[in-house]
């Protein structure tokens, strides 16, 4: 790999661990203002709205400047939707600001590996940069869930300088200053990241003609044999994951007793289980085979299910390896969800990527990309929020979410079955000897 690959990784590591660990600040921040429960998965539809909205014009932004100063000034962004929250601006609004940056960060985060790397390598580089991405989803949730844990927030709370007042009074104010340092570390990286020398046409500026543009891109998208299969799997893991996230907070509240700072750590063991994954695709499967891992997402979700009937009273009171039982068994079957959601994604985002850059510019597919995705997330989260406003059992939105995931992967598998007696799709998958 090229030197500045890696410092694309370390500039993106410390962006999301910092999104992931303000998210559990944030929610902390709800519970300090009483908040309804159901407005806990808002948080998330508010930080993603903006990849939906600003799809049109995130491309072309993106392809307009060299992409790592595009990484540095979105990066600055989210700095501002921070501080925002610290200020006193309401969770859901100030998240939305940082949300905002991210979804401008996003096609330069991506883009820029297909301009740095030749299709043959994509699937390594992105085994890499999703297995960095969920490191730092887990170390940013274990970081947001130890800031605002009892003991460590009351640490943060008693240091004070003299002559100097903080104005910080709550465990989550506390927790997102020091987050809004982690975002400060990642702007560093963002200016160390090389220019690639990539340059494309003028970029249009009017809004009509970027609405037609990126209408056009999405036909295309969706119209290429591979293209739409990649994009629906990729579409459907994002918005399974961002639910996943919540419904693990809610699951282990109801089903293991646990509170948010440990309901933080079981999120982080699913992202362990999706590293593994990542990492296991990235060495096992090539760019040329990377349509055969769908039917680990109906696996995904058929594992899923097990949740559901998942609960601490039918677990023998023991510890084993140090921990209780029923905490262990649950570590287990949540890296297992993981690991077989992170080696089906990896192999699909590379393809998908490597479609996206053969039929248009970096910039415009990942964006296309982006959109698509996120409104999946949007739908999910919409529908989880929902359920959670009607005060529906954790173990009913388990059942309705294992199998709306099997489900879906079963017609995409029968859908790409289909496109491959119509046409040779094979083909279209560069075998990195050209």
């Amino acid at each position: 790999m090229k030197r500045g690959f890696y410092t694309i990784m370390a500039a993106q590591f410390f962006s999301s661990l910092a999104d992931n660990a303000l998210l559990i600040a944030a929610i902390a921040l709800l519970r300090e203002l009483d908040s309804p429960d159901w407005t806990t998965p808002l948080l998330k539809l508010f930080f993603v709205i903006s990849y939906v909205v600003l799809a049109a014009f995130v491309g072309a932004f993106a392809d307009a400047y060299p992409k790592g100063r595009v990484m540095f000034m979105t990066n600055t962004i989210k700095i501002a939707g921070c501080m925002m929250m610290f200020a006193g601006l309401h969770p859901l609004m100030a998240y939305a600001v940082v949300g905002f940056g991210a979804a401008a960060y996003s096609p330069a985060k991506y883009g820029i590996l297909t301009e740095l790397l030749p299709p043959e390598k994509l699937v390594v580089a992105n085994g890499w940069i999703e297995g960095l991405t969920v490191s730092s989803i887990i170390l940013g949730v274990l970081l947001g869930g130890f800031l605002v844990s009892p003991k460590i927030s009351a640490s943060l709370l008693s240091f004070d300088l003299p002559g100097l007042h903080t104005a910080i009074d709550t465990p989550a104010e506390s927790a997102i200053l020091i987050i809004a340092t982690v975002y400060l570390i990642a702007a560093l990286f963002n200016l160390r990241i090389p220019d690639t020398g990539a340059r494309y046409p003028r970029q249009e500026t009017n809004p009509l003609r970027l609405f037609a543009d990126f209408a056009h891109c999405c036909a295309v998208l969706w119209k290429d044999k591979l293209g739409q299969i990649s994009l629906a799997v990729t579409t459907l893991f994002w918005g399974a994951g961002a639910t996943l996230q919540f419904i693990v907070l809610k699951w282990a509240e109801k089903a293991l007793g646990l509170g948010l700072s440990q309901g933080a750590y079981l999120q982080a063991v699913v992202a362990i289980g999706i590293a593994g994954g990542a990492i296991a695709a990235a060495a096992r499967i090539p760019l040329r085979q990377s349509l055969s891992v769908l039917r680990f997402g109906v696996a995904m979700g058929v594992v899923v299910l097990v949740l559901a009937a998942y609960h601490r009273e039918f677990i023998p009171d023991i510890r084993v390896l140090g921990l209780p039982l029923y905490l262990l068994l649950a570590s287990i079957l949540l890296i297992t969800v993981g690991a077989m959601a992170g080696y089906f994604v990896v192999p699909m985002n590379a393809l998908l990527q490597h479609r996206g850059h053969v039929l248009m510019s970096a910039g415009h597919s990942i964006a296309v990309q982006n959109f698509n995705e996120n409104l999946g997330i949007l739908v999910m989260l919409l529908f989880y929020a929902s359920l959670i406003w009607l005060d529906a059992p954790v173990q009913l939105v388990i059942v309705f979410f294992g199998l709306f995931v099997a489900g879906s992967m079963l017609l995409v598998i029968k859908k790409h079955r289909t496109n491959q007696q119509a046409f040779d799709s094979v083909a279209l998958i560069p075998d990195g000897k050209h």
